[in-house]
Formats: structure tokens, sequence, C-alpha cells
């Protein structure tokens, strides 16, 4: 597997936000979304095994995994080998990913958070994988201004019952007119802002 870093931290966002974390960054990406504040994992990364990986995992301790990139299911070989690893060591494992790649043969090993991408990004996200998302997952929408709010606010209906939907506005953008824009508008959303880079952490 080709990983661009792996270490524990706070959750930044998710489901799983403000809770102790070991994360999985591989490396690769195929898209080039405008704001990636990640664009160091896009390429390059160390190879390691499956066991050198869920032996860093061991070593980091703590219960949860969240896998990110980059995009994480471009290695979906290896991806599958790890996740079956950590379903038998009894992790709770999470997947984001950016809603380009099938999510289904991933579903039984963990949850999945589908950033979907709005139009800030310069990129887009295949929306008929919205269907195939369970109660267990989500759908994030990271939003730079009211553009993006109008596309969420398009595809929302998409979404099936269950996944929770969050917004979380880009670095930088005006966050009490996104949050106005979300009451005017009754969004079914949560509103989520970025708490690693609040709190200064990974």
């Amino acid at each position: 597997m080709k990983i661009s870093e792996l270490f524990r931290s706070i959750q930044g966002e998710g489901l799983d936000q403000g809770l102790i974390c070991v994360f999985v960054r591989l490396a690769g990406c195929n898209l080039d979304c405008a704001w990636c504040d990640t664009r160091y994992a896009c390429e390059g990364g160390t190879e390691m095994t499956v066991d050198e990986v869920a032996a860093q995992i061991g070593r980091l301790g703590g219960t949860r995994v969240c896998i990110t990139g980059g995009e994480p299911l471009l290695q979906a070989d290896e991806l599958l080998l790890l996740l079956d690893r950590l379903r038998a060591d009894r992790y709770d494992v999470e997947i984001e990913t950016n809603g380009t790649i099938d999510i289904r043969p991933f579903e039984e090993y963990a949850s999945i958070c589908m950033d979907v991408k709005c139009p800030s990004s310069g990129e887009t996200s295949d929306l008929a994988l919205l269907a195939y998302l369970t109660p267990c997952d989500c759908v994030k929408f990271v939003v730079a201004g009211p553009a993006d709010l109008e596309y969420v606010r398009g595809v929302i209906g998409r979404v099936p019952a269950g996944p929770e939907i969050l917004v979380t506005p880009v670095e930088g953008s005006d966050l009490a007119a996104i949050a106005a824009y979300i009451l005017a508008h009754d969004l079914p959303v949560r509103l989520q802002v970025q708490l690693h880079k609040i709190i200064g952490v990974k």
C-alpha cells in the first residue's frame, strides 16, 4: 500500500468528530479539488505491507480508525485486505471517499463518509453512488458560499433516508452567512466546522 501518513489524533469532522482516532492516509487521488488541504497526499507515499500498516495501527492504540487520502478506494485490493484484518481485530473503521468510486465492496467493513464535491471544488462526484449509502454512513458537502449551498439543496433529495448530511465550510469562508443560509432554507443538515484546524492538530 502507498501510505502518505499514519498518525493518532482527534477526529476533526464527520460522525466521530471530537473522538480519538488513528488516521491512515493513503497516497494518490483521482481529483484535483481547488481547496484541497491535503495536496501532499495526492502523489508519492511510502510502500507498506498490510501487515506493517496493521502493526502500526496497533502500536498507536485505540479502537477507531479513519482511512482517508487522497482517495483511498484507488488502492481497493490492498485496502480490502486491511479492512478484513481490522474487522478481525474489532476496530471501528470509517472510510472517507470523494464519491467517484463504487463504495459497495467496502460497506461490510466500514462506515462511509462520502464527500460530495460542490461547484467551488472544480470537480464532481458520482451522485448515483448516494443510493448505496446506509444509515451507518454520512454525506459531507464542503461549501465555500451560496452557489455551493444551492447545489447542496438540489442534491439532498437524492440522499436516502438514514445517512446524516454534513455541511462543512471551506477554511476562510463566511461561517455566519453559511449558517444563515441553512436557517433560511431549513436545510436538514448538520453544520460542522473543521475541529482539528481550530485546535491546531492534524
